[in-house]
C-alpha cells in the first residue's frame, strides 16, 4: 500500500497576517489523512482474505488426504476395510463439499475487493481510470522564499474566489466553480482555507469553520489523487468529483473520518493560538502595572507579611507606621524598598537638592511619609 506524503503540510505557520507570512513555516502538521480508521478497515479486510486462503487450502489438503484413504481402503478386500472405507467416502464427500463452500467465499470476497470503494491510498492502482491525462514534469524544488512569495501573489490576486470556495457545499457547485476556476485547483488554496478555518475558530463562527473545513479536505484529496497519478491537480479533479458523487457509504465514511479529524485539529490550534493571544494581553496588563523600579506590584503584594497586606488593603497609613516600627529594620526597609520599585507606595520626601533619596534611606524616608501622612 502506497503511503501519503503530507511533508507539505509539516510547516503551516497559523498567522495573524497571512501577508506577511507563509503559513508553510515552522508549524507543526494540521493534517494527518491517512487516519487509523480507514487503515483498520483496510487491514481487517486484507486479514480476512488471509484467512480465507488459508482455510481453503487447509481443506483441498484435508480433501487430498481423504482421497488417499479411499484409495487405499479400495484396495483392500477385508470386511473392516469395507466398512472403513463406507466412513472415509462419507468424511471425503463432506470435505468436500466443505471446500466448494470455502471456494465459493473466497469467490465473493474477491468480487467485494473489486467494489471495494477508491481512497487516496488506492487511487493510483491500476485499472482506477482510462482517462488520458498529461503527466505532470518535475518540477525544480522552491527555495522557502519563493514559495513565501508565491502563496502570497497567489492570495492577492484570488482570495475572493478562494473565500467562496470554501463557503460552497454541494458537490455539483464545487466542481462547477473550479470548472470555471480551475487555477484555483492547488496548494495555495488549500494552504489559505486551513488559516481560514483556523481563523473563524478563534473568532467562534464554529459553523463557518465546519463548512470551510469540509471545502479544505476536497482540495486535499484532489491533490493527493494528483500527487499520487503525477499529473496536474487541475487535470483530474472531475475524476474525485465523478467518485465521491456515488460513492457507497464506506467510502463516504472514510471522507468523514477525514474531516472529522481535520475539524479537531483546527479546534486545538485555535485553542493555542488564543491561550497565546491571552498571554501576550497579559503580559502587556503586566508591563503597565509594573512601578517605577521595574516590579510588579500585584507580585509584590503577595510577598508581604498579612499585616503589611492589611495596611494597603484598608489604606491605613497609621497602622502601616505601627507595622513596620514592629518589625526588624532590614527586613521592613526590604519590603517597603519594593513597595516603592513596584508602586504600592509613592514616597514624596525629597533631599534638599531636588533629587530622590538614596536607595539605603528608603525605610527612613516611607517612615517619614508616613508621619507626614498621618494627619
Amino acid at each position: 500500500m502506497s503511503r501519503i506524503d503530507y511533508s507539505v503540510w509539516d510547516h503551516i505557520e497559523v498567522s495573524d497576517d497571512e501577508d506577511d507570512t507563509h503559513p508553510n513555516i515552522d508549524t507543526p502538521s494540521l493534517f494527518r489523512w491517512r487516519h487509523q480508521a480507514r487503515v483498520d478497515r483496510m487491514e481487517e479486510f486484507q486479514k480476512k482474505g488471509e484467512d480465507m486462503e488459508k482455510s481453503l487450502a487447509e481443506s483441498k489438503r484435508k480433501v487430498t488426504e481423504a482421497q488417499k484413504k479411499v484409495k487405499e481402503l479400495a484396495s483392500l478386500a477385508t470386511d473392516d476395510a469395507k466398512a472403513d472405507l463406507s466412513k472415509a467416502q462419507a468424511d471425503e464427500k463432506k470435505l468436500k463439499k466443505e471446500q466448494r463452500e470455502c471456494e465459493k467465499k473466497m469467490e465473493e470476497f474477491r468480487l467485494e475487493e473489486k467494489k471495494m470503494p477508491w481512497n487516496v491510498d488506492t487511487l493510483s492502482k491500476e485499472g482506477f481510470s482510462k482517462s488520458v491525462v498529461n503527466v505532470k514534469p518535475d518540477a525544480a524544488e522552491e527555495t522557502e522564499e519563493q514559495k513565501e512569495q508565491k502563496h502570497k501573489t497567489f492570495v492577492e490576486k484570488n482570495e475572493k474566489e478562494i473565500k467562496h470556495f470554501g463557503m460552497m457545499r454541494r458537490w455539483d457547485d464545487s466542481q462547477k466553480y473550479l470548472s470555471d476556476n480551475s487555477h484555483l485547483v492547488c496548494e495555495e488554496t488549500a494552504n489559505y482555507l486551513v488559516i481560514m478555518c483556523i481563523d473563524l475558530e478563534v473568532e467562534e463562527k464554529h459553523a463557518l469553520m465546519e463548512q470551510v473545513a469540509h471545502q479544505t479536505i476536497v482540495m486535499q484529496f484532489i491533490l493527493e489523487l494528483a500527487k499520487s497519478l503525477k499529473v496536474d491537480p487541475r487535470g483530474c479533479f472531475r475524476q474525485f468529483f465523478a467518485k465521491i458523487k456515488t460513492a457507497d457509504q464506506q467510502y463516504q465514511d472514510a471522507f468523514n473520518d477525514e474531516l472529522e479529524s481535520f475539524k479537531e485539529r483546527v479546534r486545538g490550534r485555535a485553542k493555542i493560538r488564543i491561550e497565546k493571544a491571552m498571554k501576550e494581553y497579559e503580559e502587556e496588563e503586566r508591563q503597565k502595572r509594573l512601578g517605577p523600579g521595574g516590579l510588579d506590584p500585584a507580585e509584590v503584594y503577595e510577598t508581604l507579611p498579612e499585616e503589611m497586606q492589611k495596611c494597603f488593603d484598608s489604606k491605613d497609613i497609621q497602622l502601616l507606621q505601627t507595622v513596620i516600627t514592629k518589625m526588624d529594620p532590614t527586613e521592613a526597609k526590604l519590603h517597603m524598598k519594593r513597595c516603592i520599585d513596584s508602586g504600592l507606595w509613592v514616597p514624596n520626601s525629597r533631599t534638599d537638592d531636588g533629587d530622590d533619596k538614596e536607595e539605603d534611606s528608603t525605610y527612613e524616608e516611607a517612615k517619614q511619609d508616613i508621619e507626614e501622612n498621618k494627619e
